[in-house]
């Protein structure tokens, strides 16, 4: 049986522009239906006739977009005229400041799934690296010194584990490994197959018994913040922050304060504002670990991104329902949108 055409609003992608002509290449032959463009965000993507377009609908993006691997400050603009655009398809987990570049209306998809493995295994590495002093290790080396200290290492430390998404879940079972002992934390209370999480709401009174807390929350207005000065107060002396979600769900100013204070210790692959400015007081603090957000950058990305986004336009070239929508857009409200695990 043939089956029934999709409504005017779920329409099959035919064009999705991607930010480099690699992914162009290696993605062309991912659906019949759907045509596989370069675009630059400035001028009318490789392939395209412009004599086709109406100079109204310029910048041209297609009625889809996959983003760059981090979404830049200048792309704001760059979608002003894209009337058609009925798709946003980040590279990232994360999805912040994506409606502020296509609005309310363009569905947006995410990658989720793809860096899981990776930031999980930088958020325990991080912990690693200042719970046993690799980072004072390495500061010593460059001196030619040889210190030998104890430190309170990863194994029966109290982990709160702020964020019990995906990536939440992978650092949760790389610390079993670890012999910690974890409290999950997630936006309400409930319970589910592992046991108890507990609301954000209660981070104060969970703060004091806690070693360690690792950040994976989303950025949204209700977790701007949330790791702020009242449980960075309620934190332990020597407890350590490992923020691998964005910097502004931790308040950098109260952390600073008690990480130049040596109270605390920190380890962040993200930070707010990011990068950190010269002579930031957090950049030479000998209790703080920095990374420049490189929590899915590593060689796993590629082939994962590559296979997630082949699984996408098929999708979507059979008129469905994009996978990991986080805005619904043209798609309605009718579901939160499937969500594809890479394999591994």
């Amino acid at each position: 049986m043939t089956p029934p055409e999709p409504a005017a609003d779920h329409r099959p992608v035919r064009t999705l522009s991607v930010p480099t002509t690699e992914l162009m290449d290696a993605l062309a032959d991912a659906s019949p239906n759907v045509d596989v463009v370069f675009w630059d965000f400035q001028d009318v993507p490789d392939g395209v006739d412009p004599s086709e377009l109406d100079a109204a609908v310029l910048p041209y993006a297609g009625d889809a977009v996959v983003l760059p691997p981090t979404h830049q400050p200048d792309l704001a603009g760059a979608f002003a005229g894209a009337t058609g655009l009925k798709l946003v398809h980040t590279q990232s987990t994360g999805y912040d400041g994506v409606v502020d570049l296509v609005g309310p209306d363009v569905a947006i998809a995410t990658a989720a799934g793809v860096h899981a493995a990776a930031t999980a295994e930088l958020a325990v590495g991080l912990a690693l690296a200042s719970l046993r002093g690799i980072d004072d290790a390495v500061r010593q080396q460059s001196d030619g010194v040889w210190r030998s200290a104890r430190y309170p290492g990863l194994a029966d430390r109290r982990v709160l584990l702020v964020g019990v998404g995906g990536i939440g879940a992978e650092i949760g079972r790389r610390l079993e490994t670890f012999d910690t002992v974890l409290t999950r934390v997630g936006g309400t209370a409930r319970d589910d197959h592992q046991g108890h999480v507990h609301a954000g709401t209660e981070l104060v009174d969970l703060a004091p018994h806690h070693d360690v807390v690792i950040v994976i929350t989303p950025l949204t207005e209700s977790t701007h913040g949330l790791v702020g000065r009242d449980v960075l107060a309620a934190l332990p002396d020597g407890a350590l922050v490992v923020n691998v979600a964005r910097g502004a769900v931790v308040d950098t100013e109260a952390l600073t304060r008690e990480v130049v204070s040596g109270r605390l210790r920190a380890a962040l692959d993200v930070v707010d504002p990011e990068p950190l400015p010269a002579g930031h007081p957090l950049w030479s603090a000998p209790g703080a670990i920095i990374t420049p957000h490189n929590g899915g950058n590593t060689a796993a990305f590629p082939p994962r991104i590559l296979a997630l986004l082949r699984r996408q336009i098929s999708v979507l070239g059979e008129g469905g329902e994009p996978l990991n929508l986080v805005q619904q857009g043209p798609w309605g409200r009718r579901s939160a949108g499937r969500t594809l695990k890479p394999s591994r």
